[in-house]
């Protein structure tokens, strides 16, 4: 598949920002999983942590959306 521009009301966006800001979306959510869950807590630097699981998230729907 070819990733091409999306028509966001008239505006071409690139893909790569439509990726970028789904996976922040899920980052957000799975990071306010962890933390009512009291799961951050044992990470040795949280805000790596994050950042690990946030490229995991983009490289999960980069791929899917790619195959």
């Amino acid at each position: 598949m070819r990733f091409v521009e999306v028509d966001l009301f008239g505006v071409y966006v690139a893909p790569m920002s439509l990726m970028l800001i789904g996976a922040w979306v899920v980052t957000v959510a799975l990071r306010r999983m962890v933390v009512r869950f009291g799961l951050l807590q044992h990470v040795w630097h949280p805000a790596l942590f994050v950042f690990a699981v946030y490229v995991i998230v983009l490289s999960l729907i980069v791929l899917t959306v790619a195959w």
